[in-house]
């Protein structure tokens, strides 16, 4: 797996680190992402389905008549 090394303010992973419960900057940081795009991928789902949703109900509907 590839790495990807990155500046952090240090007062931002500190809270990380507490908010996550965990003592290793490298292993809060990743588990806060890990979370996000776990989050991240059910908002997908989520607008995905009411969009599709709301497409069906646009096509079920009869149309006006016209002129």
């Amino acid at each position: 797996m590839a790495k990807v090394s990155i500046s952090l303010d240090a007062e931002l992973v500190v809270e990380v680190m507490v908010l996550a419960g965990i003592g290793s900057p490298q292993d809060a940081v990743e588990a806060i992402v890990r979370d996000y795009v776990a989050r991240g991928h059910h908002r997908t789902e989520a607008r995905t389905g009411l969009k599709e949703q709301g497409l069906r109900e646009v096509d079920v509907k009869p149309r006006e008549p016209e002129g």
